[in-house]
């Protein structure tokens, strides 16, 4: 009987240790997601991570992480923006490496002398940011702190899991202002925004070929509005220009499975609108002024 008691608390033990936010779906962290929909499997890349991206021992958002290109696939939020500056140190994932360490993100320097875990530990299945130092490119956050209105929300994107290599102009210019403004006045109506951005693996990378460097950056919103009415709008980006497509979620769709060389994706909710513009009379930004030309270029 002592027997049985003491193999009944290892295995409890090892249940315990093996708890991770870093799993094989969205289990935990659903509310990410409109309806708690994530996109279906089309865009998994052949090593995923499902991350309930962590910190303070609170989840903020999700990501769909690709350990063999090192960049995040796409990252999902509730679209909550706030104006005030925040500069967090950069962070890791500690569960890429181990699924005993802790689920909040954490620094390399801290993974290093507390949980003694070498460098090259940590760069087995994740970015770190020496990677990016003197690559050229911009540190491109998918999920922008910009889009949080408290101090642990927006701290919790400055993890190189939420970062893919953007193009400088691109990132400081016409996507900032598709984050800035142009979800400004789309969600304006809205009671909750859901959000996913995104990026379409290239076929270059930076860090000796540890990082891909994505061929497209891409944003998906979708909500209930004040009316009780759903809305849904979007956009993409080549990432080697400084120009963004204003597109309907369904267009944004149907770029993405060209792009994936998929019949299908599916991002959101079968309930957000695909094909109905969610504001009627609202100008494309800057580009091609109407989507087929966007497909000729794919």
């Amino acid at each position: 009987m002592m027997l049985w008691l003491l193999l009944l608390q290892v295995w409890a033990s090892c249940l315990w240790l093996g708890h991770s936010e870093v799993v094989n779906s969205f289990a935990s962290c659903p509310q990410f997601f409109y309806s708690n929909s994530p996109p279906d499997a089309a865009m998994k890349p052949q090593n995923p991570a499902w991350i309930c991206q962590t910190f303070k021992n609170q989840p903020f958002y999700a990501t769909l992480y690709d350990k063999d290109r090192r960049i995040p696939m796409y990252s999902a939020y509730k679209y909550e923006p706030g104006r005030f500056i925040t500069n967090h140190t950069w962070t890791v994932e500690p569960q890429l490496i181990h699924s005993n360490l802790p689920k909040n993100m954490q620094t390399v320097q801290t993974l290093e002398r507390q949980y003694n875990i070498s460098k090259a530990q940590i760069m087995q299945n994740q970015a770190v940011n020496t990677d990016y130092e003197h690559s050229g490119w911009d540190h491109g956050y998918l999920n922008p702190n910009g889009h949080h209105n408290t101090l642990d929300s927006r701290n919790a994107t400055y993890t190189l899991t939420n970062i893919v290599p953007m193009n400088e102009k691109l990132n400081r210019k016409t996507w900032r202002n598709y984050e800035q403004q142009t979800m400004t006045n789309k969600s304006k109506d809205c009671q909750t925004t859901y959000v996913i951005v995104g990026a379409v693996p290239g076929n270059s990378s930076i860090s000796n070929g540890r990082v891909n460097v994505p061929s497209h950056i891409w944003s998906g919103a979708c909500c209930k509005t004040k009316n009780n009415t759903v809305s849904a709008w979007a956009a993409i980006a080549e990432n080697n220009q400084d120009q963004v497509w204003d597109l309907t979620l369904g267009e944004l769709e149907n770029s993405l499975a060209q792009l994936y060389e998929m019949q299908n994706i599916s991002l959101f909710h079968s309930s957000c609108p695909r094909t109905k513009p969610s504001h009627p009379g609202c100008k494309r930004l800057r580009g091609f002024s109407h989507i087929s030309q966007y497909h000729r270029m794919l």
